[in-house]
């Protein structure tokens, strides 16, 4: 049998299950599984489907157990800032409301009435979106939800599929920190933030940071598994992101370097010792992350590749191609330059992507984009402008400005769009590790039996 060790990564769109292993001194990696992510629309909120995402990550273990891995371990990343419920008797408390639920519109001005929006990003350090998970709760709060009174604990995702498999109830640094609701210097929690706005503290566990065990598969998961060995579940960076930062190849002597991790969403920023708390940094838009081995991702969330995939679950809809390799050089060569702000709540979640866009050039005035060849470059060109953006943002924040892009995750396979980046910041961009989370993941796992 060949010993590996499991990646289960879920994104916003699809999750997969990844065996990684060293062999010829390097990290060999195979996707076990791929399944969907879907968000369920029902009685006027979006729900993600723990019920068959947990299956699916169970289907991908035996998978990978039936193909003949010994599994040294297992580690989980997810999307940032969403959360489950459990009671006492461990239960979990109704499926996780998706981070675009329109419960939360408002939810940061009604804070900021009762905060100080300087003082709370002192302590905090995060760029304020209104899906964060302080917004989520004060919704909750606001409009009496019954959930807040009956349960025990909080889980952001990753920390739910863990409990589930090893009965452990605990919050990953990294994912913690997504939440807004973590001192980010003294990685603990704000409970006097909690506390000013009638939040429960008592939600909230211990934080442990990645490369830690959060403990054995239960007996009977186990059982259903076909293990008749233990398998520890590792701490890993669990927020996606911080695990993907972690795969970034090593800066030569001199040269500082930028991440661009590309897929639904982007994000744009560097790696430091210590948080960047500053007045300028918050009234730029940027955010304090935990990452792998205590370290910070200093970064911007900018809305990323999610305009396109939802054009392109449109177009398949309707019928129409969804073929990258005839709509990336038909957005190639059409005579189109108008930009979008991607950032506009208006293309967070719009029953039609399509209309979203043409009703924003509308208003701006601007040329609408008509072919699909023009759509898919509106989109593109408008993501490289928002990268430049947030470049330069970053070269007013750094001590020595960027000298070159590094863009992971599935997004860094877009060739065009990596050569628009490179025209609008000016930067050289290098591409890749594609599979920059599962790679992060694993290290973390590896890293963490090497030192037993």
């Amino acid at each position: 049998m060949k010993e590996a060790y499991l990646a289960v990564d879920f994104g916003g769109g699809s999750g997969r299950v990844i065996a990684g292993y060293p062999a010829e001194g390097r990290l060999q990696l195979e996707t076990v599984y791929r399944f969907p992510n879907r968000q369920v629309r029902m009685g006027g909120h979006i729900y993600w489907d723990f019920l068959s995402l947990f299956e699916d990550m169970k289907r991908g273990i035996r998978m990978a157990v039936d193909k003949g891995y010994r599994i040294k371990s297992i580690g989980i990343d997810t999307w940032g800032v969403d959360f489950g419920l459990i009671d006492k008797q461990g239960n979990l408390l109704g499926n996780p409301v998706c981070y675009r639920d329109s419960r939360t519109d408002g939810m940061p001005e009604q804070v900021f009435a009762r905060i100080d929006p300087s003082a709370h990003y002192a302590v905090a350090g995060t760029q304020v979106m209104a899906i964060n998970t302080l917004f989520q709760l004060y919704a909750m709060k606001q409009e009496g939800s019954p959930l807040l009174d009956v349960a025990d604990r909080l889980l952001f995702m990753p920390d739910l599929f863990s409990y589930f498999l090893t009965g452990v109830a605990n919050n990953e640094y990294s994912i913690a920190s997504t939440s807004e609701l973590m001192d980010i210097r003294a990685c603990r929690w704000n409970e006097s933030l909690m506390r000013v706005l009638g939040l429960p503290e008592h939600l909230f566990g211990d934080i442990v940071m990645p490369g830690t065990s959060r403990g054995a598969l239960k007996p009977d998961v186990k059982a259903e598994l076909g293990l008749d060995y233990d398998v520890e579940v590792i701490a890993v960076a669990s927020h996606d992101t911080a695990s993907a930062v972690y795969a970034v190849p090593t800066a030569a002597e001199g040269e500082v370097i930028a991440f661009l991790s590309s897929g639904t969403w982007s994000l744009l920023g560097v790696v430091c010792d210590e948080p960047v708390l500053t007045e300028e940094a918050r009234l730029h838009g940027f955010t304090n992350e935990g990452g792998a081995e205590g370290k910070i991702c200093f970064l911007q969330n900018i809305t990323g590749l999610w305009i396109l995939q939802r054009l392109m679950s449109e177009w398949g809809d309707a019928g129409l191609c969804t073929d990258y390799e005839v709509l990336i050089p038909a957005a190639e060569e059409a005579e189109f330059a108008t930009c979008i702000d991607v950032d506009d709540t208006r293309f967070a979640s719009p029953v039609n992507m399509a209309d979203a866009i043409v009703g924003y050039c509308r208003e701006q005035g601007t040329p609408e984009p008509h072919t699909q060849g023009e759509f898919v470059k509106c989109v593109l060109l408008s993501l490289a402008e928002r990268y430049r953006r947030g470049v330069e943002g970053l070269n007013r924040l750094l001590p020595r400005p960027i000298t070159r892009l590094q863009i992971i995750g599935g997004g860094s396979q877009n060739r065009y769009l990596n050569r628009l980046t490179s025209q609008s910041t000016g930067l050289p961009v290098t591409a890749g590790p594609v599979e920059a989370t599962a790679i992060g993941n694993i290290q973390a796992q590896m890293e963490l039996v090497a030192r037993r």
